[in-house]
């Protein structure tokens, strides 16, 4: 039975998708970037699946979820509606934080990992990764606000903290990804992503981490044309793509 369709999902998601790319080339544009540089990841956390589907099929190829369990059941979702074709075309995400005991069905399931927030969770991820012969390409967080309720690396120790994760050979870490404390508008971000892409550039010139990517997922819905004026590579981009949540 075909998936129910509603207005944001009919066209609203291919005109919203349109929107952000024309977005982000302007952005590239204004910080003499090549917008091939900037992947766009879909965040879709609460979204219905048609939503989903809508994106993928607008040409949308990366979705980045915040819950395993959620995941496992969008993806099910939507590549039976995709066709394997289609589905194969699809690269999903981690972009939220993972229990330990989550890491074995996020070894399975996810392409990417963006939200490697501590080491006992980089351990059990190389671990699992390892069990199944999978290499997957990771971020670690940083919080640089050192607020409370977010996950993430404190940025002052970061080399030392993450050092041992530049032996593992399961997971790939390729780069940063953070969420800026909250802000009045999208220029207050701007010197946090400014400092994130520091603390890239300070890693890189770190022995262990030479030859890395050094990717930045930086850049919400609310700042993400800011985020790639700054050098993000990785915009996690939800309700101005998607529309308001369930």
């Amino acid at each position: 039975m075909p998936l129910p369709v509603d207005f944001v999902s009919m066209g609203g998601v291919a005109e919203r998708l349109a929107e952000v790319r024309a977005r982000i080339t302007a952005a590239c544009e204004r910080a003499g970037r090549d917008p091939a540089e900037v992947t766009l990841v879909g965040a879709s956390k609460s979204q219905p699946v048609e939503r989903l589907v809508a994106a993928a099929r607008a040409g949308l190829t990366v979705l980045g979820e915040n819950r395993v369990q959620e995941a496992e059941a969008h993806r099910r979702a939507v590549e039976a509606e995709l066709g394997p074709d289609a589905a194969g075309r699809l690269a999903w995400h981690l972009i939220g934080p993972l229990q330990s005991n989550k890491a074995k069905a996020a070894a399975e399931l996810f392409d990417a990992i963006q939200s490697v927030d501590r080491p006992k969770i980089a351990r059990y991820l190389e671990r699992e990764l390892a069990a199944r012969g999978r290499s997957v390409p990771a971020l670690v967080e940083v919080n640089l606000g050192g607020e409370e309720s977010k996950h993430g690396f404190r940025p002052e120790k970061l080399a030392e903290a993450i050092r041992p994760f530049a032996d593992y050979e399961h997971l790939r870490i390729a780069g940063l990804m953070v969420i800026p404390p909250p802000g009045d508008t999208p220029e207050d971000s701007r010197p946090w992503f400014r400092r994130t892409r520091d603390l890239r550039d300070a890693l890189g010139s770190r022995p262990e981490w030479s030859g890395w990517p050094g990717l930045l997922s930086m850049g919400m819905s609310d700042d993400y044309e800011v985020a790639v004026e700054e050098g993000a590579t990785h915009v996690r981009v939800g309700s101005a793509l998607f529309g308001p949540r369930n």
